[in-house]
């Protein structure tokens, strides 16, 4: 699914009191956040500059626009997304995350899993989400020894995940055998 918006980070909340705030940047480059003009947060537009990097890998940045700590935590959790036309074009074998959301997520023999819905990063690689026609989503790792196929054309990804994940995810949705809740 092509979206003529992507989006470069997130608002994860204040920083200080002058209105600066903390940015989970989606770009390679942390300090990239600012290179690509200004970014709309929600209904507003806003020209970032950085102010610096934490250990943690988040930036903090400042806005004209935005003047003091309560503006700067009403971001919290606002995506910040610019013009895909303002991103380079991903090279090779490269894509962009909401290029991704919609596919029909396969496996390798061609049986259909059901659709990604998501991907997420919390600190160990990349995990798809995938929901499947019935059934709560399962969630896949999403790193390239599981993933030998992205089609954009064709609307499809291949996820061959570890032997055995799929039967342990379908055992974990399963009612128990009693018919008792837990």
């Amino acid at each position: 699914m092509t979206t003529n918006r992507l989006a470069i980070g997130a608002v994860a909340g204040a920083h200080g009191v002058r209105g600066q705030f903390k940015v989970k940047p989606f770009t390679e480059a942390p300090r990239d956040i600012a290179s690509y003009g200004p970014v709309l947060a929600g209904d507003r537009q806003l020209t970032l500059v950085v102010k610096g990097v934490a250990s943690n890998g988040m930036v903090i940045v400042a806005a004209a626009e935005i003047t003091d700590r309560d503006a700067a935590q009403a971001l919290r959790g606002t995506e910040l997304t610019v013009a895909r036309g303002s991103l380079p074009a991903p090279d090779g074998d490269e894509v962009y995350h909401a290029d991704l959301i919609g596919l029909a997520a396969e496996t390798p023999d061609g049986a259909l899993l059901g659709r990604l819905v998501a991907l997420h990063d919390f600190g160990a690689g990349e995990i798809a989400e995938v929901k499947p026609e019935k059934g709560p989503s399962v969630m896949l790792p999403f790193g390239p020894d599981y993933v030998p196929q992205i089609d954009l054309e064709g609307g499809r990804v291949v996820i061959a995940p570890p032997d055995g994940l799929l039967e342990m995810a379908a055992a974990a949705g399963s009612p128990p055998e009693d018919g008792r809740d837990g």
